[in-house]
């Protein structure tokens, strides 16, 4: 079986490098929004409908599960590490339950979409599709808790191809999926939800196949076991704050872009560009950020401090290193890079403004990135979720709001506020020392 202890750490390196630059051009999980947007760009309606839906779907859902799963993150990398192989089924298992019984709180919001949005103001037409958009996912949410559960069970060993493979396999059927349901059966924002569902559990059942055929199990499952109905405060214990720091950062991206939709559309799609340039730069200092997770579990499992130690150094230093090479590259391209995203003047003149107060928060993001990924590997959610609900919440929209709207900034408020969450996110770890915690973990 493919470990991470069997091979090289430059190999496990490269191959979590290597993935999320793939993932960065064929997304794992993509959602379809690029068809559901050519198919519906005529009803202005059901296009508000379908993105007001996702939207949901990602915040009371995805976002729920996602963060919940990240405690796989801290467990199965130190239990891997430790080489006590078949308690990472143990816990494996022990995550299928729970994240599992997840699923019924967050559907009891999901199935109340309606009347949340109504009750915000929105309008009842985009509600009522939003809802059935939502009602039709619904029970694909089980699907893609399973494959983040999956993908965390394999990453945390160093196997990383398998999501590669998958996720390409997936993305091929997604199309043609969306394809059939959106413009041979002309089913519309229903068609959308069912291929969207589709691809959920696609997924999941192809990578669980993979898993199977390959026998990438067999050294760490040894069957279902009464062990994964015990000890589960441990596993709430980490789940909840790794959540916290999911949502907290993840929530935050929704509420910019509904503050920047009050400002104007000119506003809107110059967050939009921003954004979509965050997103796409996030992916280099992510990778190293999962490479550290592994590899920083893995070795206080083995109980190595002074390797832990060295893997989190490293993680920063080449989050940080490709991130100045991208601030750069994006400070040079400040007045042409938002014509990857749109050819509207006014849009490119407002990207143009604000993308020197960007290019630090590219910087400072991959810290925290490679931060974040150290905690993780070290079992401190709880200082991750502090430093994010602080740097997000506590200076971020103290400072971004007021920027955007009493001093009429627009988007450069928020870009303000972005810089400003990402100096807490970074000093805040920085003070508490990340070597210390790495010690205690290992005590």
């Amino acid at each position: 079986m493919e470990s991470s202890t069997q091979r090289s750490p430059l190999s496990s390196w490269r191959d979590c490098f290597v993935l999320k630059r793939i993932r960065m051009l064929v997304p794992v999980g993509f959602k379809a929004e690029i068809i559901e947007l050519s198919k519906l760009s005529g009803p202005v309606t059901e296009l508000a409908g379908v993105s007001l839906a996702i939207a949901v779907i990602n915040v009371t859902g995805i976002s729920i599960g996602s963060g919940l799963a990240a405690a796989c993150d801290t467990l199965i990398s130190q239990t891997f590490g430790s080489r006590n192989l078949l308690r990472v089924g143990v816990i494996l298992q022990r995550a299928i339950l729970i994240l599992l019984l997840a699923c019924f709180p967050c559907w009891a919001i999901l199935i109340n979409t309606e009347p949340i949005l109504l009750a915000v103001k929105q309008k009842p037409e985009v509600a009522r599709l939003s809802q059935l958009y939502v009602k039709i996912f619904m029970p694909a949410l089980p699907a893609t808790f399973m494959y983040s559960l999956e993908t965390r069970y394999l990453q945390n060993q160093g196997i990383i191809w398998p999501q590669v493979i998958t996720g390409i396999v997936v993305n091929l059927l997604n199309a043609l999926i969306n394809y059939i349901f959106l413009y041979i059966l002309n089913m519309g924002v229903a068609g959308s939800a069912v291929a969207n569902a589709l691809s959920q559990f696609s997924m999941a059942a192809i990578l669980y196949a993979y898993i199977l055929w390959k026998g990438l199990h067999k050294a760490t499952w040894g069957g279902w076991s009464k062990e994964c109905l015990q000890d589960w405060g441990s596993y709430i214990h980490l789940a909840i704050p790794s959540m916290v720091m999911l949502c907290v950062e993840w929530w935050s991206y929704e509420i910019g872009g509904f503050l920047a939709g009050l400002i104007s559309e000119t506003e809107l799609g110059a967050q939009s560009v921003v954004y979509g340039l965050a997103n796409v730069a996030y992916m280099f200092p992510m990778g190293f950020g999962i490479a550290g997770n592994v590899r920083v579990g893995n070795a206080l499992g083995a109980g190595d401090t002074e390797q832990a130690k060295l893997s989190a150094k490293l993680t920063v230093f080449c989050a940080v290193s490709v991130s100045i090479c991208l601030s750069v590259l994006l400070g040079s391209l400040k007045n042409h890079i938002s014509y990857i995203f749109t050819y509207d003047e006014q849009i490119r003149e407002r990207v143009a403004d604000i993308i020197s107060l960007y290019a630090p928060f590219v910087l400072l993001d991959a810290i925290a990135a490679s931060l974040g990924g150290i905690i993780r590997g070290a079992g401190k959610q709880r200082i991750g979720a502090i430093c994010n609900i602080l740097g997000y919440y506590g200076v971020g929209f103290t400072v971004g709001v007021p920027l955007m709207f009493v001093a009429k900034l627009g988007i450069q408020g928020s870009v303000d506020r972005l810089v400003y969450l990402c100096v807490s996110a970074v000093l805040i770890p920085d003070f508490l020392s990340v070597e210390n915690e790495l010690e205690e973990s290992d005590n």
